[in-house]
Parts: C-alpha cells; sequence; structure tokens
C-alpha cells in the first residue's frame, strides 16, 4: 500500500507521517525539495533523528548542501526507493509539501535529456523580467508557473531552449497516467489557523537556533548554492547585510511562508485526486473502509 500524505508547510505532516508509519509498519518517503539536504535542519523543519529511528526513513538528509537537484533525479531517487520497498511488501508513507516531485514520481512524467543549457544571463534577471521571457516564448508554461517560482522559471526557459519546443508541448504529449496505486490524503487546516501556527513556528525556530545553525554555512558555502532558496535561509541576506533588522527579517519569513501556503493549497486542490482529512484517525477509518 502506498499513501501519499500531502498538505501545506506547517499542517503537521511529519508527525502524522510518523505516527501512521509506526501503526501500519510503513517506511516514510521524503517529498520535499529541501529536506534531501544535509546540514540545514531547522529552516526547513526536517524530521529529527530520533524521530527517524522511529521508522524507515528515505531520502531525507543524504544530499551535500551545495549539490544540484533537480525533479527528474528526485523522481529516478523516489521510484529506486519505492521498488525496494514494495520488494519487501513493506507499506510506504510519502509525506511533504512539493507536489510537483510527487506527481514526476508517481506519474509516468517522462524528462528528456537535453544538451547543457547557459543561464547564466537568466539568472541575473529580476522575477519580473524572467518570467515575461518565458511568457513570451512559452505562454502556456508561464500561466501554470508563479512568477516568483525561480526555479520552475528557469527549468521551463531551459527545457525551451535546450529542446526548442515549448515545455507546455512536450508535457501535452504525456499521459500523466498514474503508475503506482496509491491513495492520496491532504491535510486540511482553517487557513487563519495555519498562518497563526506559521507565525508561531518561525519563532520556534529562532528560538530553536536558526542563525546559529545557518549563518555558518552561509559564510562556508555561499549564498548561491541551490539549498539556501529555502524559505527561512535567503530572507536572512539582508540581515547579515544590515539592511534590516531581526523583527523584519522575522517578519519577512512569516509572509513569505504564508504566502507559500496559500499556493500550496491552491496547487493541491488543482492538480491532485485527494481526499481532504483532519488528521490522522481520518487516514486510518478511510483505509479501513
Amino acid at each position: 500500500m502506498i499513501l501519499v500524505l500531502t498538505g501545506p508547510t506547517g499542517s503537521g505532516k511529519s508527525d502524522i507521517a510518523l505516527s501512521l508509519a509506526k501503526k501500519l509498519g510503513a517506511a516514510i518517503i521524503n517529498a520535499d525539495a529541501f529536506q534531501v539536504y544535509q546540514e540545514l535542519s531547522i529552516a526547513t523543519a526536517k524530521p529529527t533523528k530520533a524521530m527517524m529511528a522511529e521508522a524507515p526513513h528515505y531520502l531525507y538528509d543524504f544530499l551535500p548542501l551545495d549539490a544540484a537537484y533537480n525533479v527528474a533525479e528526485y523522481q529516478a531517487d523516489m521510484r529506486s526507493v519505492l521498488h525496494y520497498c514494495l520488494e519487501k511488501n513493506q507499506h510506504v508513507i510519502i509525506a511533504g509539501g512539493t507536489g510537483l516531485y510527487i506527481k514526476a514520481a508517481i506519474y509516468d512524467y517522462e524528462f528528456a535529456s537535453m544538451p547543457p543549457v547557459d543561464l547564466s544571463s537568466y539568472e541575473k534577471m529580476e522575477d519580473a523580467e524572467l518570467y515575461d521571457f518565458l511568457r513570451s516564448i512559452d505562454p502556456a508554461s508561464a500561466e501554470a508557473i508563479h512568477p516568483h517560482n525561480r526555479v520552475r522559471v528557469l527549468r521551463a526557459i531551459a527545457v525551451c531552449l535546450g529542446s526548442g519546443e515549448k515545455k507546455s508541448d512536450i508535457e501535452s504529449r504525456q499521459a500523466h497516467r498514474m503508475l503506482y496505486p496509491a491513495r492520496f490524503y491532504s491535510l486540511n487546516r482553517e487557513r487563519e489557523q495555519l498562518y497563526e501556527h506559521v507565525n508561531e513556528r518561525v519563532d520556534h525556530m529562532f528560538e530553536q537556533g536558526l542563525l546559529e545553525e545557518t549563518v555558518p554555512l552561509i559564510q562556508k558555502y555561499g549564498r548561491e548554492v541551490p539549498a539556501f532558496r529555502a524559505i527561512g535561509v535567503k530572507e536572512l541576506f539582508p540581515y547579515l547585510d544590515g539592511k534590516a533588522t531581526l523583527e523584519e527579517t522575522k517578519e519577512l519569513i512569516k509572509k513569505n511562508t504564508r504566502n507559500y501556503v496559500k499556493r500550496q493549497l491552491t496547487w493541491f486542490r488543482h492538480q491532485f485526486d485527494a481526499t481532504w482529512v483532519e488528521g490522522e484517525e481520518d487516514i486510518l477509518s478511510s483505509i479501513e473502509e
């Protein structure tokens, strides 16, 4: 059995996934784009080592912080772990909030091999200019991507430049059939409750030592590593440069996290045929039925 547990940041996926895994004898596979990285734990709200010791956890904390990683690589890694678990007749819980990673792994997404594309000139563009360029060469892909999601915007541009085709045209030829018999569950929380929890969580991150963990990593690796695009890291740069106070930095992280939660909720409702649940008991009842 494969359960996919999604939901916005701060909805309690990790705790519920662990509780379910212990009751079902399941393994947990990460579906968060930033929890794959080593060292960066507080900003990414990674499950603790103690939590990971209570049930098998895969695709967490395995990549060097300065490593590049993309959805095609995740797809291959996820399917490898899935096959390993299913061969052992072990239940699997895929838990995380990166919807595109989940879809790419569970559905028949195909990623064409392309020659390397030099994106250096595009990486210098501001978000609006970059998005406008994508819209000029692939309007359909631009429509499906948030203007501030630089990673996906750059990826779509790279596909167009590398393949000579629009990314949207390539995807339209794919059926996107489900390859694994997975059951999808999304955690349902009142938006105001989520926003309040986000605010509390950011304060708790700083109490846990967000600065003490992150600042030495920024000094060690520089600011351009992919992992530092995570909310809770990139907002620290103005503070470190003396251009923002600590309170302003906290408020910016809270604001950006709330905006991300809003985008996640929209994405999950439109992209997944999921059962919306309040918590663990709803999932167990659904399985029994």
